[in-house]
């Protein structure tokens, strides 16, 4: 697979998201994805991508400035 951004290699590692939301800001840790070995451009397979999704909308009600979470952890239902 290449870089849609450069066209380098893209590698899989684990990656840490994170979001500036009004209430909260929400780090998810140890995420799958897959990284640009030139520019470093990440991104996230659509499985990936609607878990991060369902992650922040759930620690949106959160009512903590900052919600740390482990990919891993959060079970999707």
């Amino acid at each position: 697979m290449k870089c849609f951004m450069c066209k380098s290699k893209i590698e899989n590692k684990l990656t840490t998201f994170m979001v500036d939301l009004d209430n909260c800001i929400v780090i998810v840790k140890n995420v799958p994805s897959q990284v640009c070995s030139q520019c470093g451009e990440t991104s996230y397979s659509n499985d990936v991508a609607h878990k991060l999704e369902k992650i922040v909308n759930d620690m949106r009600k959160a009512v903590t400035e900052i919600a740390v979470v482990n990919y891993s952890d959060k079970v999707v239902a």
